[in-house]
């Protein structure tokens, strides 16, 4: 963790963006290379220019090019531009409705009490990743879209593979990583098309069969479409606020003081402590984006094709932004953080639910286990990822 924030110090103190080879990978063709954009200010604007910075030529999630039917079977609209992806979102959107967001919001409330009361039964200690932060927003998504508890391991670890494929844990062959890909990825997509199947003649009050009967202006997802979104929402709504739960209660076993102060008042420091934790825990490393055009930005000259990598994580520690940037302050306003991506089309769909799942989460530990120590974590080996695969806990 220090050699990386040293490494990202010393590139955001360059007068214009590094340039850095792609990597080599056996399944796709070598890169020209891209600029890394890791300053704050760069970040924003890049994301505030959607029209010039696209997603969609190549992929959003990967540095090299990604065939097109590749990205979009597991990137949905992360790697769409306008209009596709207005007209996706569009209809994505209108499934969350207030009625569904406050059921889900109620859903997390009973979630997080089993977790913590199943966590006590222990007595001691456990792995907190997979006994605590994975379990909660992994029930969650599955719940929303109608999934049973018996594939809520499926869905982990398939959703392991797809995003923890260069670790070995998840994929021990580096030869077999595209495989393990699309494998996993056909899996789920099996899944939620027979879901699909079943809630079109027996619809429910999930979120599956909200979309299978979303209609706008007779706009309607077509089967493809929706096991794309499944895949993104199981993936990204389980991992990314898996490791946020993760990497805060690290944080607050790291610094003492400021644990002592949530504590004092939960209901004043929480949504603080929320910000902060994704700020500094920034789950996704970096998006993609590459130039329609030849572009000025901030003073650097950004020609057509080339490929810019926006890192949310360095953007959280700049010190441009942020005054004493790694220090973990609950405290902290402004926290302008781009933990959920910058402003524009792309801004996380579910920053609300994955705000409350921490919140509702932290308050449970907080209450009930408030000697509960993280131990040290065993990190995902991912450049796009910050995540943590485990890490033993005791109270």
């Amino acid at each position: 963790m220090a050699a990386r924030e040293a490494a990202f110090k010393l590139l955001r103190g360059l007068d214009t963006p590094a340039f850095f080879a792609e990597p080599e990978i056996s399944f796709a063709p070598p890169g020209p290379g891209y600029h890394a954009l890791v300053k704050h200010a760069d970040i924003l604007e890049a994301s505030r220019n959607p029209e010039v910075f696209c997603s969609g030529d190549g992929g959003a999630t990967n540095i090299v090019d990604m065939p097109a039917d590749f990205v979009e079977y597991f990137g949905s609209m992360i790697n769409m531009d306008d209009p596709r992806h207005a007209r996706l979102r569009r209809i994505v959107s209108r499934a969350f409705t207030p009625k569904m967001i406050k059921q889900f919001e109620a859903d997390v409330e009973v979630a997080a009490q089993s977790i913590v009361t199943d966590l006590l039964a222990k007595g001691s200690g456990c792995d907190f990743v997979t006994e605590v932060a994975a379990r909660l927003p992994l029930k969650i998504i599955c719940d929303m879209m109608g999934i049973p508890e018996s594939d809520y391991h499926f869905v982990f670890e398939r959703s392991n593979v797809i995003l923890g494929a260069s670790d070995p844990e998840y994929v021990a062959d580096v030869e077999a990583v595209a495989t393990a890909i699309l494998t996993a990825g056909m899996e789920l997509q099996e899944l939620v098309q027979g879901l699909v199947a079943h809630r079109q003649e027996h619809p429910t009050n999930d979120l599956t069969s909200s979309l299978v009967n979303a209609n706008l202006d007779g706009e309607h997802l077509t089967p493809q479409e929706l096991g794309s979104f499944f895949i993104l929402l199981v993936v990204a709504g389980n991992e990314t606020t898996r490791n946020a739960i993760s990497y805060g209660m690290r944080l607050l076993t790291l610094n003492p003081s400021q644990r002592e102060l949530l504590a004092g008042d939960l209901d004043r420091h929480l949504p603080g402590a929320v910000e902060e934790i994704v700020r500094l825990a920034a789950p996704v490393n970096y998006m993609r984006r590459k130039a329609t055009r030849d572009f000025e930005m901030n003073g650097n000259l950004y020609r057509k094709g080339e490929k810019v990598l926006l890192f949310y994580w360095s953007g959280n520690r700049d010190e441009a932004v942020f005054e004493d940037p790694l220090r973990f302050d609950i405290t902290r306003d402004p926290n302008p953080h781009v933990g959920f991506g910058g402003p524009g089309p792309h801004f996380c769909l579910g920053a609300h639910l994955a705000r409350r799942e921490i919140t509702v989460m932290f308050r449970e530990l907080m209450r009930r286990v408030p000697r509960l120590e993280a131990g040290e974590p065993e990190v995902l080996l991912s450049s796009f990822i910050n995540g943590t695969k485990h890490m033993p806990c005791t109270f």
